[in-house]
C-alpha cells in the first residue's frame, strides 16, 4: 500500500459513502490513529477538529459505521469509506445525510437510488413493528405464496402497460413490481444487497443480459 499524505495538521480528508448505494453521508478527517483504527477495528474513526480529540463515529448516538472498504484516491491525499451506516443516521442533527442544505438544482432532479434503501427500511421497520392497516403487514401475514401472486400480477400490469405504449403507467406498474419483490425479498430473508451483488458480479464478468450466466472473461492472446 502506497503511503498517505496528510496535509500540514496530520490530517486527510475522508468522504463517506453508503456501502450500497453509494449515497454521500459525510465528509470529515482522520489522523494517522483514526486511520489505524479504522484499519484494526473495521469501525470508523475520525479526528474531531471542533474536540481535538480521536473520535469512534457513533460512540455517543449508537450510530457507529461498519466499514465495508478503504479506497484512496490517485494522489493518496483523500480517502473514501463505504460503510454500512448503523440505524440509517450518519449527520449528528438526526439526517440521514451531512448533505441536505440543498443550494440550488439545475433541471429536473433525477430519481435516486437511495429512495431503495429507505423502501427496504421501512418493510423491515414493518415487519419488527406491525402497524394495523399497513399493507405491507398484510403481505407478510399471508405468507410467501399470497406475495408471489402480487408478483405475478404486477408483472402482467408492467407488460400490458409496455404494450399500450403508456410510459407514465409502466413507470407507476414497475414501482409497484418492485416494492412487491422488495416484500418477497423480507419474507424469504433476502438482502437486496444480495441481488445487487449478483448484478455487479455479471457486470464485472462481461454479462449484460439476465439469462445469461456470468463466466470469466477471457483474457485476449
Amino acid at each position: 500500500m502506497c503511503e498517505l499524505k496528510y496535509n500540514a495538521d496530520g490530517l486527510i480528508p475522508v468522504v463517506t459513502v453508503d456501502a450500497v448505494t453509494d449515497e454521500v453521508l459525510m465528509q470529515a478527517y482522520m489522523n494517522k490513529e483514526a486511520f489505524d483504527m479504522t484499519m484494526e477495528t473495521g469501525d470508523a474513526w475520525y479526528w474531531s477538529r471542533s474536540r481535538g480529540k480521536l473520535w469512534h463515529k457513533g460512540e455517543e448516538s449508537g450510530h457507529f459505521q461498519r466499514v465495508v472498504s478503504v479506497c484512496a484516491d490517485c494522489d493518496f491525499d483523500c480517502l473514501l469509506l463505504r460503510v454500512r451506516q448503523v440505524g440509517g443516521i450518519a449527520c449528528h442533527t438526526g439526517n440521514r445525510s451531512c448533505f441536505f442544505n440543498e443550494l440550488k438544482t439545475f433541471g429536473e432532479k433525477p430519481g435516486e437510488t437511495a429512495v431503495l434503501r429507505v423502501l427496504d427500511e421501512t418493510i423491515k421497520d414493518r415487519a419488527a413493528h406491525p402497524r394495523e392497516g399497513s399493507y405491507t403487514n398484510y403481505l407478510l401475514d399471508k405468507g410467501v405464496e399470497k406475495i408471489c401472486k402480487k408478483v405475478g400480477e404486477e408483472s402482467t400490469e408492467a407488460v400490458i402497460a409496455a404494450m399500450k405504449g403508456d410510459n407514465t403507467e409502466l413507470s407507476g406498474e414497475i414501482a409497484d413490481l418492485l416494492y412487491h419483490l422488495f416484500v418477497l425479498m423480507q419474507a424469504r430473508g433476502l438482502e437486496y444487497s444480495d441481488v445487487l451483488k449478483v448484478l455487479g458480479n455479471r457486470h464485472a464478468c462481461g454479462a449484460d443480459t439476465p439469462a445469461r450466466e456470468a463466466k470469466p472473461k477471457k483474457n485476449p492472446k
